[in-house]
């Protein structure tokens, strides 16, 4: 991408990955603006590590005389991200509030208030950009602009972008897609940047360090059901309440002489359903289906009924491969060549081509 006379932004949230970023720009004669995103809640009980992202990204504009805004979209964060993850929770679903993050407020909300003024939104994400048929892995990708996978497979994060759409990708710029993140750490320290110790942030971006657990609790409230053995029928504990808890959990059950996995919930009734052992068949699954299916940039299979691709249920570095059918009804039905443990409605398919290097799109899986 010729980036001469273009106008940049770049997403910074004070951490290594989005400081790269901008020491890479900045390197190649280029002074992007910088703009901080506020999404957590800092107060009402709840706290979030915003003033230290804030300070680390303050150091770095000062560092190489950028202008830095805050946006704040808390509002618009709680109104539609939070929303749909409570939603969704209560309904028994396993949401990624990441993913909707990503679609509505850093490439949706953001370009209302600000993206708007930009042809470049550069973030630390890690993916790349296919585009023109360059590194395209197929003539299906050979013309049109693609989000492709990151050469670091263990940071791949096109499964979080796998909701945006065609206009958002139009003005997106990936800097360390081809980087592994050994190699970005090292750029880091070798420029003295402010960020180049921080660890990497963990677990839903809005919570800080608040517990997902306290926090569903605050809106949903606790209350006892049984948790049932599925070989038996056979009571074997309690918990407070099935919203605390995913399919294929294994962590937080309380239960002894396990391994024991959550295989399945009765909403109505408030009861989990959990199998024992590694190995027992009832964890796993090899197909469902796909409602609404997204497709980032377009169809590239429009003609075809069925496809083999290559596809991810949550964040992973591994790829399943299977067969991806068009229903009647105009959903997707997906079929695994191998057993898939942990199919969690509510949860997104993410579709990739064959070769693992173009992520399609996305869609909730339903069962």
């Amino acid at each position: 991408m010729d980036l001469n006379n273009k106008k940049i932004a770049v997403l910074i949230s004070g951490g290594v990955d989005s400081g790269v970023v901008t020491h890479l720009l900045c390197e190649q004669g280029l002074k992007p603006d910088l703009y901080y995103i506020r999404i957590g809640m800092d107060d009402d009980g709840l706290s979030c590590t915003a003033e230290e992202d804030i300070e680390m990204s303050q150091a770095t504009a000062h560092r190489y005389g950028l202008k830095l805004d805050v946006i704040d979209l808390q509002k618009e964060y709680w109104d539609n991200v939070v929303s749909y993850t409570m939603e969704r929770v209560r309904r028994g679903l396993t949401p990624n509030p990441d993913v909707m993050c990503n679609k509505l407020i850093k490439f949706g909300a953001f370009n209302q208030k600000a993206g708007k003024d930009y042809d470049v939104i550069a973030t630390g994400h890690y993916g790349t950009i296919v585009e023109d048929g360059i590194g395209a892995p197929s003539a299906e990708f050979a013309e049109g602009r693609w989000l492709g996978t990151a050469v670091d497979p263990v940071k791949d994060q096109t499964d979080f972008l796998a909701q945006i759409d065609n206009v958002q990708l139009s003005k997106l710029m990936l800097p360390l897609g081809r980087l592994p993140k050994e190699e970005v750490r090292r750029i880091a320290e070798e420029a003295k940047l402010p960020s180049a110790r921080r660890k990497d942030s963990q677990g839903i971006c809005f919570l800080g360090k608040i517990n997902y657990n306290d926090f569903v609790k605050r809106f949903l409230g606790e209350r006892e059901g049984a948790i049932i053995d599925i070989a038996t029928g056979k009571k074997i504990g309690t918990h407070r309440g099935f919203w605390f808890h995913t399919i294929g959990q294994r962590k937080g059950l309380g239960l002894s002489g396990g391994p024991w996995f959550v295989v399945r919930k009765d909403v109505k009734r408030n009861v989990l359903y959990v199998s024992n052992g590694y190995d027992t068949l009832l964890q796993y699954g090899r197909e469902f289906n796909l409602a609404d299916l997204h497709f980032i940039s377009r169809n590239p299979w429009e003609d075809r009924d069925s496809v083999e691709i290559t596809f991810k249920i949550r964040h992973t570095d591994r790829f399943a491969e299977g067969l991806m059918t068009r229903n009647a009804d105009g959903t997707w039905h997906i079929s695994s060549k191998k057993d898939i443990q942990g199919i969690a409605p509510g949860q997104f398919g993410v579709i990739y081509d064959r070769t693992r290097t173009i992520c399609v799109g996305s869609g909730e899986i339903s069962i």
